[in-house]
């Protein structure tokens, strides 16, 4: 009797230990699609990030105006990056020509000394273009708060 609880000790170890295992692996496969390397986003989300946030939290742009050409170079090695699959369609790619095209435009603004205001609005529309693709990445849904 002690030998026969003992083996359904045994394997109800091994069913827990084997189902813990599935699941690791499932969360793991399931890990690596969601972090499929996209590391063109991030790289523009950082100096983003450097240039937008000043401006948001007081109104500060001289970091915009500094990183405006860094950012423009970026966003163009971005557009002309290979998509990952998850996000290579029309609707992407246009949001990056924008982006592009925008970014150039706000640099250009700023080598001509445009109005502060001017330049507001052009950081604010980047910033809600570049959050549309982040959105795509990310599955849609997910909205990037920006809290302090």
């Amino acid at each position: 009797m002690k030998k026969h609880i003992l083996g359904l000790l045994v394997l109800a170890f091994i069913a827990v230990v084997s189902c813990n295992q599935k699941k690791e692996e499932a969360t793991t496969e399931a890990a690596a699609a969601e972090s499929e390397e996209w590391k063109e986003i991030d790289s523009f989300h950082m100096i983003m990030a450097e240039a937008f946030h000043p401006y948001k939290d007081s109104s500060n742009l001289a970091p915009a105006k500094k990183l405006a050409e860094e950012m423009a170079a970026e966003a163009d090695k971005w557009a002309a990056a290979s998509l990952p699959a998850k996000v290579n369609n029309d609707n992407v790619k246009q949001q990056l020509e924008k982006l592009k095209t925008d970014t150039r435009a706000f640099a250009d603004q700023v080598k001509a000394s445009a109005a502060d205001a001017d330049l507001g609005t052009a950081l604010n529309a980047l910033h809600d273009n570049f959050h549309g693709i982040m959105e795509a990445w990310h599955g849609g849904g997910e909205k990037h708060e920006h809290k302090h």
